[in-house]
């Protein structure tokens, strides 16, 4: 019976990861040309730095609130649709906005992040009733392995698109990639109401504690939850590396024609693509590292990660890019897979929603200024803002090992 039960959980876990791999599809197909776009559009870097944290701050922090409705009412389907519906249909939408129109492309941003602000406690949460079946980083790491094979396919969608679309401006072409986002956007949707169909009921996965546990805040969730908002503080979102990338190595941004040579706008979805791929690697790799070493498999891969704003943005070669943008994925990996799973195992069932909406809250505010401080140091001192990266991320690692530490000092 229990053999069944894991493999049902399995089943789930995979079931649902397809879901998450054509929504990847869809928004980080246009995340791969969303910098490049707003650029184009006429927004600046502190602009499209401070729309980029405004998103994820709008989103974040209303997590909280959507985790604690989801706890509340245990309304784990509605929500998790409800989330999907406006995180895929804000996409193709930013095919309609003029081009010039920046301000709605930013305003559709920011209501596709309040739709992962919907889904994400509770999608994440009854992923941890099936995850207790298998391993909660192994099953983060293959949620996040399929996540990134749809975040890997969507921008070369972009690209097969950029190449055989040959007529009409970059806005023209960059406005058709935007359309054909709906497709697998479509496809997201009706997969998810296969899934539950299925599985109407995930909590079943996990067994009822004994007794009922109230949320409060651990030490151990405090040092964690203080070391990933540096972590976010420090971490470069990927709007301003590919504006970056259009203005070093292509004219897109400085007009409606392409001037640059050595990386085109249509092999700018290429650049996102690989770094998809090393962000799966990375979230399995860790994924399991984390079953073993807890979160002390976040200190390895902040190490690992941490230095590639120096590459991306101190670099002036096409080799030294493309290692920054590798290392960028290997902490987009860990940050998917460790963080949620290490949520999973500090908070208890009856309260996990919450658990990752006051998780997700932190994060976002500290994305938010983050992106914000660093869009705006990047028009005014590239270096300065390269030294705030890399000290933000390597700051969060002493966070990490008090909160491990006092973790097994609680938990023997």
């Amino acid at each position: 019976m229990r053999g069944k039960k894991m493999s049902q959980a399995m089943v789930f876990i995979v079931l649902f990861g397809i879901v998450s791999l054509f929504s990847d599809m869809t928004h980080e197909g246009a995340s791969s040309i969303r910098g490049a776009y707003l650029a184009l559009l006429g927004a600046s870097a502190g602009t499209i730095g401070f729309i980029s944290g405004l998103g994820e701050l709008v989103g974040c922090s209303m997590r909280y609130v959507f985790g604690k409705l989801t706890d509340k009412g245990k309304h784990y389907w509605p929500m998790t649709i409800a989330g999907y519906v406006l995180d895929v249909l804000a996409v193709p939408a930013l095919a309609l906005v003029g081009d010039h129109g920046w301000i709605w492309a930013c305003a559709l941003l920011v209501i596709q992040r309040m739709g992962k602000a919907i889904k994400k406690p509770a999608k994440d949460t009854i992923m941890s009733f099936a995850a207790s079946q298998e391993g909660v980083g192994k099953s983060f790491g293959i949620q996040e392995v399929l996540d990134q094979i749809g975040a890997f396919l969507g921008p070369v969608l972009l690209y097969v698109v950029m190449l055989l679309k040959t007529d009409g401006t970059t806005f023209q072409v960059y406005a058709t990639c935007f359309a054909v986002l709906a497709i697998p956007g479509a496809i997201t949707l009706i997969l998810l109401l296969v899934t539950r169909r299925k599985f109407p009921n995930p909590e079943h996965f996990e067994p009822e504690p004994k007794e009922y546990v109230p949320f409060h805040m651990k030490k151990e969730f405090i040092l964690y939850i203080a070391g990933i908002s540096l972590f976010a503080f420090g971490f470069i979102d990927y709007s301003i590396i590919i504006m970056h990338v259009s203005r070093t190595f292509t004219g897109v941004a400085a007009g409606l024609q392409e001037t640059g040579s050595l990386i085109s706008s249509g092999t700018l979805p290429l650049l996102y693509a690989g770094a998809m791929l090393v962000d799966a690697v990375a979230a399995l790799f860790f994924g399991l590292l984390y079953d073993k070493k807890g979160v002390r498999a976040l200190v390895w891969s902040t190490v690992l990660s941490a230095p590639f704003a120096i590459f991306v943005f101190a670099g002036h070669s096409v080799a030294s890019l493309l290692v920054g943008i590798a290392l960028w994925g290997v902490g987009m990996g860990a940050q998917e897979s460790i963080l949620k799973a290490a949520v999973s195992s500090m908070v208890p069932k009856a309260s996990r929603a919450t658990g990752y909406g006051v998780f997700e809250c932190a994060f976002g505010v500290f994305w938010f200024l983050g992106s914000w401080l660093l869009g705006v140091l990047y028009d005014v001192s590239i270096p300065a803002m390269i030294a705030v990266s890399v000290a933000a991320q390597l700051a969060a690692i002493p966070l990490y090992i008090a909160s491990s530490r006092r973790q097994l000092t609680a938990n023997p």
